[in-house]
């Protein structure tokens, strides 16, 4: 067994880089974060799982994410609902369990309400639902609004690498993809993985998704020393039990 590579050809020219390994179903789709692609270590060590258990699995980068084509700038929640969906649709054979990592737990719930017949389960890693208003907004400096209304783009610092662009575009466009201001009509099972001590999702704000998704087959999961990668050994272990629980 090993995994095969393409891309799938998108609206516009674009090209959404993908990985699969064929086996047994429900498959499991990886959902990345924000800036984040699909060589990460979770994103890995889900693949060397599916390869060593025979699990059918499907991993992509988002419109200009990773080895996708695009320009970053003009990337939005719509457009990145909308490559999870064409995934589904042309990769996956009969339902998926959706991993979605931070913003990726986000598009893996819009992509539920959706397509609702084509989702078994949800494990979602530091989820980061309506995080263009609730989380980036309100920390937005000054000079970063003056951008916003001059040129329509703000850099934010990151501390991940180099600044990044923050484009009104990207906050109006979430701000019609909100979730959190109402039930969620999402009735599959959900693992919520979630740290306690991360810098970018507060736990509180992973703990109002779970309270708002319908779901009573719902597991909450704080680790109280974790940061947002959860990406530790132990973390990694989580997230495979919780994967196998639901899949």
């Amino acid at each position: 067994m090993s995994e095969t590579s393409g891309f799938l050809e998108r609206p516009g020219g674009e090209r959404l880089a993908w990985r699969r390994v064929a086996g047994n179903g429900p498959a499991v789709v990886w959902l990345g974060g924000f800036r984040s692609d699909m060589a990460g270590t979770k994103a890995q060590a889900l693949a060397e799982w599916a390869l060593a258990t025979g699990h059918a699995y499907v991993r992509f980068d988002y419109f200009a994410h990773g080895e996708s084509s695009g320009d970053f700038a003009q990337g939005t929640i719509t457009r990145w609902r909308e490559d999870a969906l064409a995934v589904l649709d042309e990769l996956v054979d009969g339902p998926a369990v959706l991993i979605g990592s931070s913003m990726g737990g986000w598009i893996s719930c819009l992509t539920a309400l959706a397509a609702p017949e084509r989702v078994k389960a949800l494990v979602l890693v530091a989820p980061a639902p309506d995080f263009t208003a609730k989380l980036m907004t309100p920390e937005i400096p000054a000079e970063g609004w003056a951008d916003l209304e001059a040129n329509g783009v703000w850099y934010r610092p990151s501390l991940y690498g180099d600044p990044y662009p923050i484009t009104r575009n990207l906050l109006e466009d979430g701000a019609r993809w909100s979730i959190l201001d109402s039930e969620i009509p999402i009735a599959a099972p959900v693992r919520i993985l979630q740290g306690g001590e991360d810098p970018d999702v507060p736990w509180r704000h992973a703990l109002e998704l779970a309270q708002a998704i319908k779901s009573q087959d719902l597991v909450f999961t704080l680790i109280k020393d974790g940061d947002h990668r959860l990406s530790r050994p132990q973390d990694i272990a989580r997230l495979i039990a919780a994967v196998e629980e639901v899949a």
